[in-house]
């Protein structure tokens, strides 16, 4: 393939959206509708990628960030108009030149491909994505002559009623050959009732000055684009449906797929369980024969093998296999949990690494910890990690044993091997091998509620 360089439209108001948003800033099963697109034109290899942006343009540019360009369309008077703003930075060579909408964010980079390779296989100074649907209604028209040569594109305001029957319409995206697509810019106009130029006027153009355009047909879900928030729903069906197929095809198992929701990035290994309602989201890594039951949130997580997850919540934070976590954890970021731990109801981590075998049952909050292996935290142990002022870090030795409704006091160390009496709060070391209380004696005040 040739070098390729890709424009997407998005200097769109997107009215019908009826939102502050920009249309192309709403997300898709997680992620900006336009960096979809954006990644399809990496996977589709262009080396060159510009976003050509109008309405709160800097939103769209602090999302994007500078992995792409940018070109500023001041005034919006149609996607000729859009690409006739791009004129400057188009190569005078057979560079080919995608043009993309930033609201069809389920355009594939397969798909991409197989249409850059398509319109150099044909020779094609343009060629036009297209899709055959059984509801054409809105969508422009692909009219061709009998030998099926690309004559020109008619909207549907603009269509007659016989052109109005066909059913294979124009998706908004196209592949040109940069020095014809120039040329044919130059004599754009907009002489219409809109007085808008409309880039579906290009392909007139090129078959009157002799040039050779065609078609590239492709599936109807590929192409939907999102103009309102019932589109954006449909859009977001469709592509939780195509991620979480993947997955099946890959070896999982999801109990209901129309309820679950998968981010694109997520990777899960074969033989994991995922049950309704759960979210796994950013760049987490499940890994194989884990159970994810109900209500689970996973965000930006690394879970071993065989792991078990109940109705939790974990964020940023890395779990070793054979782990049972909830019902009812919260993980947060920063945590290191080793092999056959369990974290179980009601457990709150932050900024921990928590051994190997070892375990904080229920009711118990861990925070700027480290915990070694085989520790036992019992209900209710709290590691009071904040001075009021700043944090302050915990450490728990390897077989050490809390007892219930203690309170660990930091900066403080547990020994290896030792045991701390419920109830208490520990404010200095405790030696290896002791048992450390730290509570008053009962006091009882017999016949104190007679005398009241």
């Amino acid at each position: 393939m040739g070098n390729t360089m890709a424009l997407i439209l998005a200097a769109g108001k997107g009215t019908r959206m009826k939102s502050e948003i920009p249309k192309v800033l709403h997300k898709v099963a997680g992620k900006h509708m336009i960096k979809h697109v954006v990644e399809s034109c990496w996977k589709a290899q262009a080396n060159d990628i510009y976003a050509i942006v109008g309405h709160k343009k800097e939103l769209i540019k602090e999302t994007l960030g500078e992995k792409i360009k940018y070109i500023d369309q001041e005034k919006q008077l149609g996607t000729g108009h859009a690409v006739m703003t791009a004129s400057d930075y188009l190569p005078n060579d057979e560079t080919n030149v995608l043009v993309l909408v930033g609201d069809a964010p389920l355009i594939k980079g397969e798909t991409l491909q197989n249409l850059i390779s398509s319109h150099e296989e044909k020779g094609n100074s343009a060629t036009v994505l297209t899709a055959n649907m059984d509801n054409p209604q809105g969508y422009g028209r692909i009219i061709k002559d009998q030998s099926g040569r690309l004559m020109k594109i008619v909207e549907q305001k603009d269509a007659n009623e016989e052109e109005q029957k066909i059913k294979e319409i124009n998706s908004g995206m196209y592949c040109f050959k940069s020095d014809d697509l120039i040329k044919a810019l130059r004599r754009l106009d907009n002489d219409n009732v809109q007085k808008e130029y409309y880039l579906t006027d290009i392909i007139e153009i090129m078959n009157l000055a002799g040039l050779k355009t065609g078609t590239f047909v492709t599936g109807e879900e590929d192409i939907k684009a999102v103009n309102s928030k019932v589109e954006l729903a449909q859009v977001e069906k469709i592509m939780r449906r195509m991620i979480n197929e993947k997955h099946m095809n890959n070896g999982v198992t999801f109990v209901d797929p129309e309820n679950t929701y998968i981010q694109d990035e997520v990777v899960i290994e074969r033989d994991t369980v995922i049950y309704p309602g759960c979210i796994i989201e950013g760049m987490s890594k499940i890994g194989s024969g884990c159970e994810i039951l109900e209500n689970s949130k996973i965000s930006d997580c690394i879970i071993g093998d065989n792991v078990k997850i109940q109705s939790s919540t974990l964020v940023e934070s890395k779990v070793g296999n054979n782990t049972k976590i909830g019902p009812y954890a919260y993980v947060r970021p920063g945590c290191e949990i080793g092999q056959n731990a369990k974290i179980g109801d009601f457990v709150e981590f932050k900024n921990v690494k928590f051994g190997d075998g070892s375990k904080a049952s229920h009711l118990t909050y861990v925070g700027d910890g480290v915990v070694g292996n085989n520790v036992n935290l019992g209900c209710g142990v709290v590691f009071v990690n904040y001075d009021g002022k700043q944090k302050h870090q915990t450490v728990v030795e390897d077989d050490a044993f809390v007892g219930c409704n203690t309170n660990l006091i930091a900066p403080v160390t547990v020994k290896k091997g030792s045991y701390i009496a419920a109830g208490s709060t520990i404010t200095e070391t405790v030696p290896e091998d002791s048992l450390a209380i730290a509570r008053c004696r009962q006091v009882n005040k017999e016949g104190y509620l007679l005398n009241k």
